[in-house]
């Protein structure tokens, strides 16, 4: 089995596990990974994360251009602009996930840091998270920013849209990905209630030891 064609299966199952999971739905969301110096396998538009074909992936550049298979996801861009922002970034996971939606619309948090440290394990594979501003889907405009934003930070949100998360590979950014999902769901549950985020000294010393 050829590298590509390896990666590309893990993909859909990558997809698959998200989709039964309920971590996208509908033909939402968008997965890529790199699989040569300037070839990025990406889930093409119009099919469920829970329904892909490795055999129907597309292939863009880093700058986003359409190269090969199926007609790439109409955000191709905003996965070009992270690998171009992220050298070591071998794959990103963007989700519509509900708790990280949700996070995304609310009108009280601080757009340079949306979520407090409430785990170690956020922290340790998420970080600081930023809320870009409110672009529709496939608009293009928000390529600049983002590519700007990746240079800092390995996930950010996009306002009432969605998660964008960078990883060394699938695995690790959907674990960041999933990771975010989660704090999001406990960030909501907390709500009106007194909570104990870590202590500055705590997250220093996490990002000390896990950079992300």
């Amino acid at each position: 089995m050829s590298p590509e064609r390896e990666v590309a299966e893990q993909v859909v199952a990558l997809g698959a596990s998200l989709f039964a999971r309920s971590l996208t739905f509908g033909r939402t969301g968008n997965l890529s990974a790199r699989v040569g110096d300037d070839r990025i396998l990406l889930t093409p538009t119009g099919v469920s994360l829970g329904a892909l074909d490795a055999d129907a992936l597309s292939v863009i550049d880093s700058s986003g251009r359409h190269v090969d298979g199926a007609k790439p996801s109409k955000e191709a861009f905003l996965h070009a602009a992270v690998y171009r922002s992220r050298p070591t970034a071998g794959a990103v996971v963007h989700l519509h996930s509900t708790h990280a939606v949700a996070i995304s619309c609310l009108a009280d948090v601080d757009p340079a840091d949306v979520l407090p440290p409430l785990t170690a394990y956020y922290v340790m594979r998420v970080g600081r998270l930023p809320l870009l501003p409110y672009h529709a889907p496939g608009d293009t405009s928000l390529e600049t920013l983002a590519e700007q934003t990746a240079l800092d930070h390995s996930s950010f949100l996009v306002a009432n849209h969605g998660s964008v998360v960078a990883g060394s590979d699938l695995a690790s950014a959907a674990d960041a990905a999933e990771e975010l999902e989660e704090t999001a769901r406990l960030f909501l549950l907390l709500r009106g209630h007194a909570t104990r985020p870590l202590s500055p000294e705590h997250v220093a010393d996490l990002r000390a030891r896990y950079a992300t």
